[in-house]
């Protein structure tokens, strides 16, 4: 059984700070240790830590004789392969600034953020859509070129920016959430309020290396307190999971509710000694799942509730699961409450999620015109998640407060779904809307208006050219009109309400 190390959650960042030499601090694990393995159905690729800091060392060093200054940003085009957690960390150990994407974003997805991002160099896995009319430096021949070196990182103030993630906005087009060194410093706070990790343990995640809740759960908090990360080849099917948990001894399973669904989905699983518990993320775990899998694995699962913009900051824990219905409690250090319509705190009552700008891990704002800037509600960050909080400190999720959606843990504008349609003969008006299709289980719909119903393969070509898989809508509804507000404005609650009644009745 491991044991959870004890830390100070309250504890200030070390200054002079780099986020890579705290991941890989040769204190933590001994050379020799697996620091990474990747399972496919060929073999396991193994990596030591001496194997990985070596990698990280000559990669930085690659990317400094390549001409990269320090504060450069570095678009990553890189899929789900060890090149991708290696350039991340080689970014921030030269003191540059990493931009992970996802690999699914389609050409003119990433030709928006190129342009919107200008950054200094891509790296390029050979494979992935990367930006037109831009050089792109290949991530394999940047490895084979590399010397081993001694490479020392770069250290500096904790508050200097580290890495950019995009997300959705909220008008339509995605936003550079710019984060500090220190923000991995602050997911300590995770590792006694969430994980219930410590360095003997054996992590699995099942997502991909560039979803951040991958790049933080499954790859640089257990390096950071000295565990091992194991992580699925690209392409492995859910329904081998079960297997594979048995396969790598894994302590700790990670992924999304929607790969629990679709795991839980087998007639039975294999016996999981090793397994202690399962972490979830991303959206709400419905409850049936919980109790499925308890039923077949005889463990608990653990959720967390957290956004690009400050990761997971809201959790249960081994010890203190959080009450059905519940999404858990503010994590050991965090600063979190419920913000009225005037932006101002209404402690007892519901209301906007606000976590309080003194937060380690909450980012240094929204990068524009190439400077972070954060937007408060006086001293509160307000997430725009609906949600109240029990005299107990148990925090219910009630949904967005905007019309934002969920796409496998992905938050998703539908301002940029409906402009992917822009155009599109035989459409009058369209309104993407997230809907609920059976209990629990919620797709992105499109409702449009138009003379006629429009082909399903059009519309799904249409979909497929402008849009990653995650944001392209699963429903396409017809309507003769699209209902309106009394301001005019579209009216996407009255959309849902009126596709989800008919289910709801049956």
């Amino acid at each position: 059984m491991s044991s959870t190390p004890q830390i100070d959650p309250l504890a200030p960042c070390p200054a002079p700070f780099n986020l890579a030499a705290y991941v890989l601090d040769p204190a933590a694990a001994p050379g020799a240790k697996h620091a990474l393995e990747l399972w496919s159905a060929t073999g396991v690729d193994r990596w030591s830590y001496d194997r990985l800091r070596g990698a990280v060392a000559d990669t930085a060093q690659a990317l400094c004789a390549a001409g990269c200054a320090p504060q450069d940003k570095i678009l990553m085009r890189i899929g789900n392969t060890v090149a991708f957690p290696i350039v991340f960390l080689a970014c921030l150990a030269a003191d540059l600034v990493p931009v992970p994407t996802s690999a699914a974003l389609t050409q003119e997805e990433i030709d928006w953020i190129a342009a919107d991002l200008n950054p200094a160099l891509c790296i390029w896995d050979g494979e992935t859509t990367k930006p037109r009319g831009m050089p792109a430096l290949l991530s394999e021949d940047l490895r084979n070129g590399a010397q081993r070196s001694d490479f020392q990182p770069v250290f500096g103030d904790p508050n200097r920016l580290g890495y950019i993630i995009y997300t959705s906005g909220s008008s339509g087009r995605p936003r550079a959430v710019a984060h500090a060194h220190r923000a991995i410093w602050a997911r300590r706070m995770m590792w006694q309020g969430w994980y219930g990790m410590g360095p003997e343990d054996r992590i699995l995640h099942a997502g991909a290396f560039n979803w951040t809740y991958t790049l933080g759960v499954g790859l640089m908090d257990p390096w950071a307190m000295g565990a091992t990360a194991l992580i699925p080849a690209a392409g492995t099917d859910t329904s081998a999971l079960p297997a594979l948990l048995r396969q790598s001894d894994a302590t700790i399973f990670a992924a999304a509710p929607g790969v629990y669904r679709q795991m839980l989905r087998a007639d039975s699983f294999p016996a999981l000694p090793r397994l202690r518990h399962g972490l979830s993320a991303g959206e709400a775990l419905p409850q049936a799942s919980r109790e499925l899998w308890h039923a077949k694995t005889g463990t608990e699962i653990y959720e967390a509730l957290g956004m690009s913009e400050c990761s997971t900051f809201v959790s249960g824990a081994p010890g203190r699961q959080a009450p059905a219905g519940a999404a858990g409690f503010a994590q050991p250090g965090r600063r979190i409450t419920t913000l009225g319509a005037d932006g101002t705190p209404t402690l007892g009552q519901p209301g906007r999620l606000g976590i309080h700008r003194s937060d380690p891990g909450l980012m240094l704002g929204y990068l524009e015109a190439g400077t972070p800037k954060l937007p408060l509600s006086g001293e509160w960050f307000d997430t725009g998640d609906m949600v109240e909080i029990d005299a107990d400190g148990a925090l219910r999720y009630l949904g967005r407060g905007d019309d934002m959606m969920n796409a496998g843990g992905y938050r998703v504008s539908p301002l940029e779904v409906e402009r992917a349609f822009q155009g599109m003969a035989g459409m009058s008006e369209t309104a993407a809307v997230e809907v609920e299709i059976k209990p629990d289980v919620t797709v992105i719909a499109l409702f449009y208006a138009g003379p006629a119903p429009l082909p399903e393969a059009d519309l799904r070509a249409e979909a497929a050219q402008h849009l990653a898989v995650y944001k392209q809508p699963r429903l396409y509804i017809h309507r003769e009109t699209l209902p309106k507000g009394g301001n005019g404005k579209l009216n996407r609650r009255a959309l849902r309400a009126g596709f989800e009644a008919p289910h709801d009745q049956a």
